[in-house]
């Protein structure tokens, strides 16, 4: 409610990150407690209840601290007019009379998008019902709403504890990048938990559907790829052939739409990746080591990379890949906003590491680039702020084996 009463968080960054900061105390003891209560049937559905009673009452909210929201809606309103985001920027003349009192906050307004094709599809069908912003949030908070469900019906078939859907549902991050800012970023999360699901679950076709689908919402989940050859017996089985045909009329499906910005698409990830270098972690690092931004892409590429070509050799645990692959890409990309570290959230109800839950409420500190930036438009962190806010992360992250007790709440919260 108090940032509701805010209104434009931009205007209040600090008030902002005090709110949230206040939020994740009051999270973490619910979940301390929670975790130290005994277990009750009742739980897992006050959980799902304050859940959304949480997200209800940000929905409201008008986008500010990401100004993502309006070039969803700008992307939708201008397909809806036969025109293909792929191939026209905002700022093209042509489209001059398609602004209106949201056109400035419109983002990259230089160059056309890079959304992935069912995002882009999910956004012309929200322009058909909406015009305001706020109505933009709903697809994405209806996929997440159903990813909380999808973790709910998990976590009662596998016999976990209760508490350990709070770690997602009620996390502060979670719900103030969603319900507050309406990123898009819940369509992937969703169909890639529900790959994960009907993989072990051992429906190789649907679970490659389903992954096929995220990669369509939202690159990340690609990285999955080589592991789910490996589950589903590609090339050697039928099976995973029908899955990978699937997949590929999937894919065909959802870009014939744009098939005429075709191949000149792939040329505009270059421009994205020259334009936005804002990851302060590792990939800070690797830049700091090797004195070039292309060098420490190129080692943070090799490194995620790596990990799931490891995974696929060794056939790890699906959601254990996940896990890894899911926090070891905002770690080493060169781009690294805020909700980029909730891609792994929902595995944290399988895998509730106390210093990724710690990151997630510092990544608050992040916004205050939002104060500079608003004075001078030059986008750059303060480096007492990034101390602030991975010192503590990798700190707690080499020192949980050495804790006593952690390896035994972990196996208790998974229901080893």
């Amino acid at each position: 409610m108090v940032l509701l009463r805010l209104s434009d968080l931009k205007m209040h960054v600090m008030e902002t990150i005090s709110v949230a900061f206040a939020a994740g105390i009051v999270y973490f003891v619910a979940l301390y407690a929670m975790e130290r209560a005994a277990e009750r049937r009742t739980l897992l559905w006050f959980i799902l209840a304050a859940a959304f009673l949480f997200r209800a009452t940000l929905v409201p909210l008008e986008p500010s601290l990401s100004d993502d929201v309006y070039r969803y809606r700008w992307d939708g309103i201008i397909q809806r007019f036969g025109w293909n985001p792929y191939a026209i920027a905002p700022d093209d003349k042509r489209l001059n009379g398609f602004r209106d009192r949201w056109w400035p906050r419109v983002s990259n307004q230089e160059m056309p998008n890079i959304y992935p094709p069912a995002t882009e599809l999910m956004l012309r069908g929200t322009a058909a019902l909406f015009s305001h912003p706020v109505g933009f949030k709903v697809p994405f908070l209806f996929a997440e709403s159903l990813l909380v469900g999808l973790l709910a019906y998990w976590v009662r078939r596998t016999g976990r504890r209760s508490y350990t859907l709070a770690i997602y549902a009620w996390n502060p991050l979670v719900v103030v990048e969603f319900a507050a800012s309406g990123h898009n970023d819940p369509l992937a999360m969703l169909f890639s938990t529900a790959a994960l699901f009907l993989i072990i679950e051992r429906r190789a076709v649907l679970s490659t559907l389903a992954l096929a689908v995220a990669v369509l919402a939202k690159f990340f989940p690609i990285l999955l790829a080589p592991l789910w050859m490996r589950q589903t017996g590609w090339p050697r089985s039928s099976r995973s052939w029908v899955g990978v045909v699937g997949a590929g009329v999937l894919t065909a499906a959802a870009c014939w739409p744009y098939r005429a910005a075709w191949p000149g698409v792939l040329d505009l990830f270059q421009p994205y990746r020259k334009h936005w270098v804002n990851n302060a972690s590792l990939y800070t690092a690797l830049g700091w080591f090797s004195g070039s931004d292309d060098w420490a892409w190129g080692i943070g590429v090799g490194v995620v990379a790596g990990i799931a070509v490891w995974a696929a050799m060794r056939n790890i645990d699906p959601l254990r890949a996940a896990y890894l692959l899911f926090g070891a890409i905002p770690l080493f990309s060169q781009n690294a906003f805020s909700w980029y570290f909730l891609w792994v959230a929902p595995m944290f109800v399988f895998f509730p590491n106390p210093a990724w839950l710690l990151l997630t409420i510092l990544q608050f500190l992040s916004y205050h680039v939002l104060i500079g930036y608003a004075a001078s438009g030059v986008w750059k962190f303060d480096p007492f702020f990034l101390w602030l806010e991975y010192v503590p992360f990798y700190g707690l992250l080499i020192a949980l084996p050495f804790l006593p007790g952690r390896n035994g709440s972990a196996r208790e919260a998974q229901g080893a």
